[in-house]
């Protein structure tokens, strides 16, 4: 009854909404049509605004993985880290989840492929999934798409807060998997 309620609930919520929209928009005389036209064009120009530094980042990150750097660092990097609680397979995440979503994700797909969803470190790339921001990312794009320039301190802001999440990543999943 419950699922059958919510189900029927979930189908009818966003054209509700959009009717909504519309009626409120009608009813206080908006011109709905020439409004939402004018958002979209706004929201093409942004989209445009932004493929430049997404460019930059995909390409950078793929060259990276090309090149076999980003391994031969992390087989590095691993004799310290995995002291730390971080596995040598999981230095990737520490590196791209910055950098890009996507990127992250096919670290956590690789991990996963390669040593389980259930072992120490399938969970632990799975939390620092999402624990974690791209930063990078976000000052490039959303902070480009605006115009703002200059964002160090949001710079430092975000880098800390992924420090921070990395950190309690490695502190939880060791406190609760073991």
């Amino acid at each position: 009854m419950l699922r059958a309620a919510v189900g029927t609930l979930s189908d009818w919520a966003i054209p509700v909404l959009l009717v909504g929209i519309l009626v409120y928009g009608l009813f206080r005389k908006v011109k709905v049509y020439s409004v939402f036209a004018e958002g979209a064009r706004a929201g093409f120009e942004t989209a445009i605004r932004i493929i430049p530094p997404l460019v930059a980042i995909i390409v950078a990150l793929g060259m990276l993985r090309a090149s076999g750097a980003l391994e031969a660092f992390a087989a590095l990097a691993g004799r310290w880290t995995d002291q730390l609680g971080i596995p040598p397979s999981v230095v990737p995440m520490v590196l791209f989840r910055p950098l890009s979503g996507g990127a992250a994700l096919g670290v956590v797909g690789d991990v996963i492929k390669s040593q389980g969803p259930d072992s120490y470190a399938g969970r632990l790339v799975s939390v620092m999934a999402g624990s974690t921001e791209t930063t990078f990312y976000v000052l490039a794009v959303y902070m480009g798409a605006v115009g703002i320039t200059r964002y160090r301190h949001a710079l430092a802001a975000g880098l800390t807060a992924d420090l921070v999440g990395f950190t309690v990543s490695v502190l939880v999943v060791r406190a609760f998997f073991g």
